[in-house]
């Protein structure tokens, strides 16, 4: 048993991509969620465990996570974890923890 509290993150390379207002690029996000996990209606009374959506009421992602549905907004990174899960992470906590890998070295 581990008697230390103290613990460091792993390094994982992990894909994301921006929310940035461009709607031709925010579709191909959804769709990169929705090839992978599925979509779910938002107006459902049944959400599922993973799956994206899109809100009608101002066109945000809706993406269904373990911990509950998230929103993403303009300026969010979308995130694909290392068990293929997608959730969104606010841009400035994104920047302050990842950092650009070079293509190859993962």
């Amino acid at each position: 048993m581990t008697m230390n509290n103290l613990f460091r993150k792993r390094p994982v390379t992990i894909e994301a991509r921006q929310l940035d207002g461009d709607m031709a690029h925010e579709h191909d996000i959804y769709l990169w969620i929705e090839d992978c996990v599925g979509s779910f209606d938002p107006l459902s009374e049944e959400i599922p465990d993973s799956g994206v959506s899109i809100d009608p009421s101002d066109g945000s992602l809706l993406i269904a996570t373990l911990e509950g549905v998230m929103r993403a907004r303009r300026g969010d990174w979308i995130i694909r974890g290392v068990a293929g899960e997608f959730y969104p992470c606010r841009g400035d906590i994104f920047r302050d923890t990842y950092e650009a890998v070079e293509d190859g070295a993962a």
